[in-house]
Protein backbone atom coordinates (compact mmCIF):
# COMPACT_ATOMS: atom_id res chain seq x y z
CA UNK A 1 0.00 0.00 0.00
CA UNK A 2 1.44 3.37 -0.99
CA UNK A 3 1.08 6.72 0.76
CA UNK A 4 -1.54 7.99 -1.71
CA UNK A 5 -3.85 5.03 -1.09
CA UNK A 6 -3.49 5.47 2.68
CA UNK A 7 -4.46 9.14 2.52
CA UNK A 8 -7.50 8.43 0.35
CA UNK A 9 -8.71 5.74 2.73
CA UNK A 10 -8.36 7.97 5.74
CA UNK A 11 -10.33 10.76 4.08
CA UNK A 12 -13.14 8.38 3.22
CA UNK A 13 -13.33 7.19 6.81
CA UNK A 14 -13.53 10.75 8.15
CA UNK A 15 -16.35 11.59 5.75
CA UNK A 16 -18.31 8.54 6.89
CA UNK A 17 -17.94 9.36 10.58
CA UNK A 18 -18.92 13.00 9.99
CA UNK A 19 -22.02 11.89 8.13
CA UNK A 20 -23.04 9.61 10.99
CA UNK A 21 -22.67 12.37 13.53
CA UNK A 22 -24.65 14.77 11.35
CA UNK A 23 -27.50 12.30 11.30
CA UNK A 24 -27.58 12.36 15.11
CA UNK A 25 -27.52 16.23 15.43
CA UNK A 26 -30.25 17.88 17.57
CA UNK A 27 -32.61 20.05 15.55
CA UNK A 28 -33.50 23.29 17.42
CA UNK A 29 -37.16 24.26 16.99
CA UNK A 30 -38.06 27.71 15.77
CA UNK A 31 -39.10 29.97 18.69
CA UNK A 32 -42.79 30.67 19.17
CA UNK A 33 -43.82 34.20 18.24
CA UNK A 34 -43.61 36.34 21.40
CA UNK A 35 -46.91 37.73 22.70
CA UNK A 36 -46.02 41.16 23.99
CA UNK A 37 -48.23 43.13 26.39
CA UNK A 38 -50.36 45.58 24.44
CA UNK A 39 -50.55 49.11 25.81
CA UNK A 40 -54.03 50.53 26.52
CA UNK A 41 -54.13 54.33 26.46
CA UNK A 42 -57.90 54.76 26.63
CA UNK A 43 -57.99 55.37 30.42
CA UNK A 44 -54.66 57.12 30.88
CA UNK A 45 -51.04 56.15 31.44
CA UNK A 46 -50.05 52.78 32.91
CA UNK A 47 -52.85 50.60 31.53
CA UNK A 48 -52.31 47.47 29.45
CA UNK A 49 -54.63 44.90 27.93
CA UNK A 50 -55.02 41.64 29.84
CA UNK A 51 -53.97 39.09 27.16
CA UNK A 52 -56.92 37.56 25.37
CA UNK A 53 -59.42 40.15 26.65
CA UNK A 54 -60.62 43.67 25.94
CA UNK A 55 -60.07 44.62 29.60
CA UNK A 56 -57.43 47.21 30.44
CA UNK A 57 -55.56 46.80 33.73
CA UNK A 58 -53.33 49.13 35.73
CA UNK A 59 -51.38 48.15 38.84
CA UNK A 60 -49.98 50.76 41.21
CA UNK A 61 -49.73 51.86 44.80
CA UNK A 62 -47.23 53.36 47.20
CA UNK A 63 -44.77 52.56 49.97
CA UNK A 64 -44.82 55.01 52.86
CA UNK A 65 -42.81 55.54 56.02
CA UNK A 66 -43.93 58.05 58.68
CA UNK A 67 -41.89 59.28 61.65
CA UNK A 68 -43.98 61.20 64.17
CA UNK A 69 -42.90 63.07 67.30
CA UNK A 70 -44.60 65.29 69.86
CA UNK A 71 -47.84 65.12 71.79
CA UNK A 72 -50.30 62.28 71.33
CA UNK A 73 -53.14 64.78 70.85
CA UNK A 74 -51.58 66.13 67.65
CA UNK A 75 -51.99 62.66 66.07
CA UNK A 76 -48.19 62.59 65.68
CA UNK A 77 -46.77 61.33 68.99
CA UNK A 78 -46.93 58.28 71.23
CA UNK A 79 -45.98 57.12 74.70
CA UNK A 80 -44.87 53.76 76.07
CA UNK A 81 -44.30 52.29 79.51
CA UNK A 82 -40.66 52.09 80.56
CA UNK A 83 -39.35 48.51 80.70
CA UNK A 84 -37.44 49.11 83.94
CA UNK A 85 -39.76 51.08 86.22
CA UNK A 86 -43.07 51.17 84.34
CA UNK A 87 -43.05 54.96 84.01
CA UNK A 88 -44.30 56.74 80.94
CA UNK A 89 -41.88 57.69 78.15
CA UNK A 90 -42.53 59.85 75.11
CA UNK A 91 -41.55 57.95 71.99
CA UNK A 92 -41.79 57.98 68.22
CA UNK A 93 -44.97 57.13 66.39
CA UNK A 94 -43.67 55.19 63.39
CA UNK A 95 -45.78 53.77 60.63
CA UNK A 96 -44.78 51.82 57.52
CA UNK A 97 -47.36 51.00 54.85
CA UNK A 98 -47.54 49.18 51.54
CA UNK A 99 -50.61 50.09 49.53
CA UNK A 100 -51.51 47.95 46.50
CA UNK A 101 -53.97 49.43 43.99
CA UNK A 102 -55.61 48.06 40.85
CA UNK A 103 -57.77 49.71 38.21
CA UNK A 104 -59.60 48.06 35.32
CA UNK A 105 -61.62 49.50 32.46
CA UNK A 106 -63.57 48.09 29.54
CA UNK A 107 -66.01 49.61 27.08
CA UNK A 108 -69.43 47.93 26.86
CA UNK A 109 -72.76 48.63 25.20
CA UNK A 110 -73.99 49.98 28.58
CA UNK A 111 -71.03 52.30 29.13
CA UNK A 112 -67.60 51.99 30.68
CA UNK A 113 -67.16 49.08 33.09
CA UNK A 114 -64.59 50.00 35.76
CA UNK A 115 -63.25 48.58 39.01
CA UNK A 116 -60.91 49.92 41.65
CA UNK A 117 -59.29 48.24 44.64
CA UNK A 118 -56.86 49.32 47.33
CA UNK A 119 -55.44 47.08 50.04
CA UNK A 120 -53.16 48.46 52.76
CA UNK A 121 -50.58 46.51 54.77
CA UNK A 122 -49.29 48.27 57.91
CA UNK A 123 -46.47 47.84 60.41
CA UNK A 124 -46.48 50.32 63.27
CA UNK A 125 -46.77 51.17 66.93
CA UNK A 126 -49.76 53.31 67.91
CA UNK A 127 -50.59 57.00 68.24
CA UNK A 128 -51.84 56.67 71.82
CA UNK A 129 -50.90 57.44 75.39
CA UNK A 130 -49.95 53.84 76.15
CA UNK A 131 -47.50 54.74 78.90
CA UNK A 132 -49.94 56.85 80.91
CA UNK A 133 -51.20 55.74 84.30
CA UNK A 134 -54.11 53.36 84.36
CA UNK A 135 -57.48 54.97 85.10
CA UNK A 136 -59.46 53.75 88.10
CA UNK A 137 -62.76 52.53 86.60
CA UNK A 138 -64.91 52.88 89.76
CA UNK A 139 -63.21 55.71 91.65
CA UNK A 140 -62.56 53.54 94.70
CA UNK A 141 -58.87 54.38 94.82
CA UNK A 142 -55.75 55.06 92.79
CA UNK A 143 -54.22 52.36 90.64
CA UNK A 144 -50.47 51.93 90.19
CA UNK A 145 -49.05 54.45 87.73
CA UNK A 146 -48.04 51.77 85.26
CA UNK A 147 -49.19 51.98 81.69
CA UNK A 148 -48.54 49.53 78.88
CA UNK A 149 -45.91 49.00 76.24
CA UNK A 150 -46.51 50.36 72.77
CA UNK A 151 -45.18 47.58 70.55
CA UNK A 152 -44.66 47.87 66.80
CA UNK A 153 -46.13 44.98 64.86
CA UNK A 154 -47.99 43.98 61.74
CA UNK A 155 -51.08 45.65 63.06
CA UNK A 156 -53.63 45.79 60.28
CA UNK A 157 -54.47 44.75 56.76
CA UNK A 158 -57.39 46.76 55.44
CA UNK A 159 -59.53 46.68 52.31
CA UNK A 160 -60.04 50.38 51.71
CA UNK A 161 -61.63 50.23 48.27
CA UNK A 162 -63.21 47.45 46.22
CA UNK A 163 -65.94 48.74 43.92
CA UNK A 164 -67.46 48.01 40.51
CA UNK A 165 -68.87 50.78 38.33
CA UNK A 166 -70.90 50.48 35.13
CA UNK A 167 -71.69 53.83 33.59
CA UNK A 168 -72.71 55.98 36.57
CA UNK A 169 -73.73 53.09 38.86
CA UNK A 170 -71.20 52.09 41.52
CA UNK A 171 -71.47 49.28 44.10
CA UNK A 172 -69.00 47.95 46.66
CA UNK A 173 -66.56 49.17 49.29
CA UNK A 174 -65.75 52.86 49.06
CA UNK A 175 -65.43 55.97 51.19
CA UNK A 176 -68.57 57.97 51.86
CA UNK A 177 -69.69 60.37 49.13
CA UNK A 178 -70.12 62.86 51.97
CA UNK A 179 -66.30 63.16 51.80
CA UNK A 180 -65.20 61.95 48.37
CA UNK A 181 -67.66 64.02 46.31
CA UNK A 182 -67.02 67.32 48.09
CA UNK A 183 -63.32 66.63 48.69
CA UNK A 184 -60.98 66.06 51.60
CA UNK A 185 -59.95 68.90 53.89
CA UNK A 186 -56.68 69.98 52.31
CA UNK A 187 -53.35 68.48 51.27
CA UNK A 188 -52.09 67.93 54.81
CA UNK A 189 -51.37 64.66 56.58
CA UNK A 190 -53.49 65.35 59.69
CA UNK A 191 -56.63 66.73 58.05
CA UNK A 192 -59.04 65.42 60.72
CA UNK A 193 -57.89 67.38 63.80
CA UNK A 194 -61.45 68.67 63.54
CA UNK A 195 -63.21 65.76 61.81
CA UNK A 196 -65.40 66.33 58.76
CA UNK A 197 -67.05 62.96 58.08
CA UNK A 198 -66.96 59.20 58.39
CA UNK A 199 -65.13 57.29 55.69
CA UNK A 200 -65.37 53.49 55.31
CA UNK A 201 -68.67 52.17 53.98
CA UNK A 202 -70.30 49.91 51.43
CA UNK A 203 -72.22 51.90 48.84
CA UNK A 204 -74.83 51.69 46.13
CA UNK A 205 -74.55 55.03 44.36
CA UNK A 206 -75.21 56.75 41.08
CA UNK A 207 -72.98 59.49 39.70
CA UNK A 208 -74.19 61.87 36.99
CA UNK A 209 -71.90 64.07 34.90
CA UNK A 210 -73.60 66.45 32.48
CA UNK A 211 -70.33 67.19 30.69
CA UNK A 212 -70.64 70.96 31.09
CA UNK A 213 -69.23 71.24 34.62
CA UNK A 214 -72.38 70.11 36.46
CA UNK A 215 -72.31 66.77 38.30
CA UNK A 216 -74.38 65.08 40.98
CA UNK A 217 -74.38 61.96 43.14
CA UNK A 218 -76.86 59.92 45.17
CA UNK A 219 -75.38 57.32 47.51
CA UNK A 220 -77.02 54.67 49.72
CA UNK A 221 -74.51 53.77 52.41
CA UNK A 222 -74.05 51.18 55.16
CA UNK A 223 -71.63 53.04 57.42
CA UNK A 224 -69.06 51.20 59.52
CA UNK A 225 -68.23 50.37 63.13
CA UNK A 226 -70.87 51.56 65.56
CA UNK A 227 -72.35 53.70 62.77
CA UNK A 228 -73.32 50.66 60.66
CA UNK A 229 -77.03 50.76 59.82
CA UNK A 230 -79.22 48.88 62.30
CA UNK A 231 -82.10 48.08 59.91
CA UNK A 232 -82.91 47.86 56.19
CA UNK A 233 -83.00 51.66 56.01
CA UNK A 234 -79.68 52.94 54.60
CA UNK A 235 -77.85 56.15 55.28
CA UNK A 236 -78.45 58.48 52.32
CA UNK A 237 -76.07 61.04 50.80
CA UNK A 238 -76.78 63.45 47.95
CA UNK A 239 -74.54 66.04 46.35
CA UNK A 240 -74.27 68.56 43.50
CA UNK A 241 -71.18 70.27 42.06
CA UNK A 242 -70.41 73.03 39.56
CA UNK A 243 -66.83 72.94 38.23
CA UNK A 244 -65.20 75.52 35.98
CA UNK A 245 -61.67 76.67 35.22
CA UNK A 246 -61.66 79.05 38.17
CA UNK A 247 -62.58 76.32 40.69
CA UNK A 248 -65.77 74.69 41.97
CA UNK A 249 -68.81 75.03 44.24
CA UNK A 250 -70.02 71.83 45.90
CA UNK A 251 -72.74 70.87 48.35
CA UNK A 252 -73.57 67.55 50.03
CA UNK A 253 -76.32 66.51 52.43
CA UNK A 254 -76.61 63.29 54.44
CA UNK A 255 -79.27 61.46 56.44
CA UNK A 256 -78.12 59.26 59.34
CA UNK A 257 -80.71 56.49 59.51
CA UNK A 258 -79.60 55.26 62.95
CA UNK A 259 -79.99 58.56 64.81
CA UNK A 260 -82.38 60.18 62.31
CA UNK A 261 -80.26 63.31 61.96
CA UNK A 262 -79.33 65.41 58.91
CA UNK A 263 -75.96 67.00 58.14
CA UNK A 264 -74.63 69.03 55.24
CA UNK A 265 -71.46 70.66 53.94
CA UNK A 266 -70.80 73.33 51.32
CA UNK A 267 -67.42 74.09 49.78
CA UNK A 268 -65.80 76.70 47.57
CA UNK A 269 -62.56 75.93 45.70
CA UNK A 270 -60.72 78.75 43.94
CA UNK A 271 -57.72 78.50 41.63
CA UNK A 272 -56.41 81.97 42.46
CA UNK A 273 -53.30 81.68 40.27
CA UNK A 274 -51.35 78.91 38.56
CA UNK A 275 -49.42 78.52 41.82
CA UNK A 276 -52.09 79.18 44.48
CA UNK A 277 -55.29 77.21 45.15
CA UNK A 278 -57.61 77.91 48.08
CA UNK A 279 -60.65 76.27 49.66
CA UNK A 280 -63.16 76.90 52.43
CA UNK A 281 -65.72 74.35 53.65
CA UNK A 282 -68.48 74.67 56.22
CA UNK A 283 -70.56 71.98 57.86
CA UNK A 284 -73.82 72.02 59.81
CA UNK A 285 -75.77 69.17 61.36
CA UNK A 286 -78.67 68.54 63.71
CA UNK A 287 -77.73 66.69 66.90
CA UNK A 288 -80.71 66.32 69.23
CA UNK A 289 -80.56 62.53 69.09
CA UNK A 290 -76.76 62.44 68.89
CA UNK A 291 -76.56 64.17 72.27
CA UNK A 292 -79.38 62.20 73.92
CA UNK A 293 -77.78 60.07 76.63
CA UNK A 294 -80.92 57.99 77.19
CA UNK A 295 -80.47 56.00 73.97
CA UNK A 296 -79.39 52.37 74.37
CA UNK A 297 -76.31 53.23 72.29
CA UNK A 298 -75.72 56.96 72.82
CA UNK A 299 -73.63 58.71 70.18
CA UNK A 300 -71.93 61.12 72.56
CA UNK A 301 -72.64 64.11 70.32
CA UNK A 302 -70.76 62.82 67.26
CA UNK A 303 -72.18 60.87 64.30
CA UNK A 304 -71.01 59.35 61.03
CA UNK A 305 -71.97 62.50 59.09
CA UNK A 306 -71.55 65.02 61.92
CA UNK A 307 -68.37 63.99 63.73
CA UNK A 308 -67.49 67.55 64.73
CA UNK A 309 -68.48 68.96 68.13
CA UNK A 310 -71.66 71.06 68.18
CA UNK A 311 -73.84 71.94 65.23
CA UNK A 312 -71.33 73.65 62.97
CA UNK A 313 -67.70 73.55 61.89
CA UNK A 314 -65.48 75.21 59.30
CA UNK A 315 -62.28 74.20 57.48
CA UNK A 316 -60.09 76.26 55.19
CA UNK A 317 -56.67 76.30 53.61
CA UNK A 318 -54.75 76.05 50.41
CA UNK A 319 -51.69 75.00 48.46
CA UNK A 320 -48.93 77.19 47.06
CA UNK A 321 -46.57 75.64 44.49
CA UNK A 322 -43.13 77.25 44.64
CA UNK A 323 -41.99 75.23 41.63
CA UNK A 324 -42.53 71.84 40.01
CA UNK A 325 -40.96 70.05 42.96
CA UNK A 326 -41.96 72.03 46.07
CA UNK A 327 -45.33 72.98 47.55
CA UNK A 328 -46.59 74.47 50.81
CA UNK A 329 -49.91 73.21 52.24
CA UNK A 330 -51.98 74.70 55.05
CA UNK A 331 -55.26 73.78 56.74
CA UNK A 332 -57.05 75.37 59.70
CA UNK A 333 -60.28 74.12 61.30
CA UNK A 334 -62.69 75.11 64.07
CA UNK A 335 -66.04 73.87 65.43
CA UNK A 336 -68.79 75.02 67.78
CA UNK A 337 -67.16 73.11 70.62
CA UNK A 338 -64.24 75.58 70.30
CA UNK A 339 -61.87 72.87 69.10
CA UNK A 340 -59.04 74.13 66.88
CA UNK A 341 -56.83 72.28 64.43
CA UNK A 342 -53.94 73.70 62.39
CA UNK A 343 -51.70 71.69 60.06
CA UNK A 344 -48.96 72.96 57.74
CA UNK A 345 -46.38 71.15 55.65
CA UNK A 346 -43.83 71.44 52.90
CA UNK A 347 -43.82 68.64 50.32
CA UNK A 348 -40.75 68.14 48.12
CA UNK A 349 -40.46 65.74 45.16
CA UNK A 350 -36.87 64.49 45.27
CA UNK A 351 -37.39 62.65 41.98
CA UNK A 352 -40.63 61.82 40.16
CA UNK A 353 -42.61 59.43 42.34
CA UNK A 354 -40.62 59.98 45.55
CA UNK A 355 -41.87 62.71 47.91
CA UNK A 356 -40.74 63.84 51.36
CA UNK A 357 -43.25 65.82 53.44
CA UNK A 358 -42.43 67.64 56.69
CA UNK A 359 -45.51 68.67 58.69
CA UNK A 360 -46.24 70.51 61.95
CA UNK A 361 -49.63 70.03 63.66
CA UNK A 362 -51.45 71.84 66.47
CA UNK A 363 -54.65 70.83 68.25
CA UNK A 364 -56.65 72.63 70.95
CA UNK A 365 -59.36 70.99 73.08
CA UNK A 366 -62.28 73.40 73.30
CA UNK A 367 -64.06 74.26 76.53
CA UNK A 368 -67.42 73.24 75.03
CA UNK A 369 -66.26 70.11 73.23
CA UNK A 370 -68.50 67.04 73.58
CA UNK A 371 -65.39 64.83 73.79
CA UNK A 372 -61.61 64.76 73.51
CA UNK A 373 -61.43 63.82 69.82
CA UNK A 374 -57.65 63.81 69.33
CA UNK A 375 -56.79 62.30 72.72
CA UNK A 376 -55.03 65.30 74.27
CA UNK A 377 -53.37 64.17 77.51
CA UNK A 378 -55.29 64.66 80.75
CA UNK A 379 -54.68 68.08 82.26
CA UNK A 380 -53.70 69.65 78.95
CA UNK A 381 -55.74 71.67 76.48
CA UNK A 382 -53.17 71.88 73.69
CA UNK A 383 -51.05 69.47 71.70
CA UNK A 384 -48.31 70.02 69.15
CA UNK A 385 -46.31 67.57 67.09
CA UNK A 386 -44.69 66.91 63.79
CA UNK A 387 -44.36 64.22 61.18
CA UNK A 388 -41.83 63.40 58.48
CA UNK A 389 -43.23 61.30 55.64
CA UNK A 390 -41.34 59.44 52.94
CA UNK A 391 -43.52 58.14 50.10
CA UNK A 392 -42.69 56.30 46.90
CA UNK A 393 -45.72 56.19 44.60
CA UNK A 394 -45.91 54.02 41.50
Amino acid sequence: MNIKSLLLGSAAALIAVSGARAADAVVVAEPEPAEYVKICDVYGAGYFYIPGTETCLRIGGYIRYDIGVGDVGSFDGATSADHEDGGSNDTFYKHARFSLKTWTGQETELGTLKTYTETRFNFQNNNRDAGGALVDPDGAGPLPAIGSLNPADNSTVSLNFAWIQLGGLRVGKDESAFDTFIGYAGNVIQDTLVPYGGFDTNVVQYYFDAGNGFSAVVSLEEGSGSDTIDSYVPHVVGGVKWTQGWGAVTGVIAYDSNYEEVSGKVRLDVNATDQLSLFIMGGYGSDDNLTDGTWAYPAGGRGFYKPWSGNWAVWGGGTYKFNEKTSFNLQASYDEGKNIGIAANVAYDIVPGFTITAEVDYSHLGDDSVSNWTGISAGDDDAIGGMLRFQRSF
